[in-house]
């Protein structure tokens, strides 16, 4: 419970984080609703080579509080060739009604199944918080993930541990095509056994955000970060967004 109650206080406080083309996600379905969605990102770990990964989805309000996405994951590392890495399923449940309490509730789970035999499948998932303050939005989300690997692995398949990250955003609602405020994503090692300090990944910076849009129920969404290291295991700096097409 003490582990549980500092990354909740985490979430609101500091800067999980498996690429750096990961986003924020927020707890609003909007049935009906169909988007093409684009995300990148590219950073360099303090030891080892620059990587690259961006993805290509489709998603679609199946109800009013159901949403489901399928990504085509591409990826690119050092003076490796840019490549299909992996297939991902999302699914997002809004659990409250927007506005009615004062904090909105959501869930997201995960599958990435990898596009080469023998690589780890995935499974993310967690609860999302969203609340609003006059025209500050803050988001904080618990993200719990853990890896199952294929029958290449020397273990013979056994699973990983479970690890734990977080993510929160603040973001001041200006005007609907230009917001701005911080991002922050991070991760922390097995959920009851932390990394040290130097061994976690954290970090964090300025963001913008904005809709605009094209008439007859069409919009372009986005947001982008540049995002810095805030401990030794993270990135000193990465750069991500997200260009979303509503229709």
């Amino acid at each position: 419970m003490k582990s549980i109650a500092l990354v909740l206080g985490a979430i609101f406080s500091a800067a999980v984080s498996a690429g750096p083309a990961d986003y924020v996600y927020t707890p609003a379905v909007e049935y009906g609703e169909r988007e093409i969605d684009f995300k990148f990102g590219s950073g360099k770990p303090p030891a080892g080579n620059k990587q690259q990964a961006d993805s290509i989805g489709f998603g679609y309000g199946v109800t009013e509080f159901w949403f489901t996405e399928i990504y085509l994951k591409y990826a690119r590392e050092g003076s490796t060739g840019h490549h299909l890495d992996a297939l991902e399923f999302e699914n997002k449940f809004q659990l409250t009604e927007t506005g009615k309490y004062p904090v909105d509730v959501g869930f997201i789970t995960e599958i990435e199944i990898p596009r080469q035999n023998g690589n780890a499948y995935e499974f993310r998932f967690g609860p999302l918080l969203q609340t609003e303050l006059g025209k500050l939005q803050l988001n904080g989300n618990l993200l719990l993930e853990r890896k199952y690997r294929g029958n290449a692995d020397s273990d013979g398949g056994a699973p990983h541990n479970t690890e734990i990250g977080y993510q929160w955003q603040a973001k001041y609602r200006w005007l609907r095509e230009f917001e701005f405020g911080l991002q922050g994503f991070g991760e922390m090692g097995k959920w009851n056994a932390w990394n040290s300090r130097d061994l976690q990944n954290h970090r964090l910076g300025p963001a913008v955000f904005g809709k605009i849009g094209l008439g007859n129920h069409q919009s372009i969404t986005y947001n982008a970060a540049w995002l810095k290291g805030a401990s030794r295991a993270a990135p000193n700096n990465t750069f991500r967004m997200q260009v979303e097409y509503e229709y």
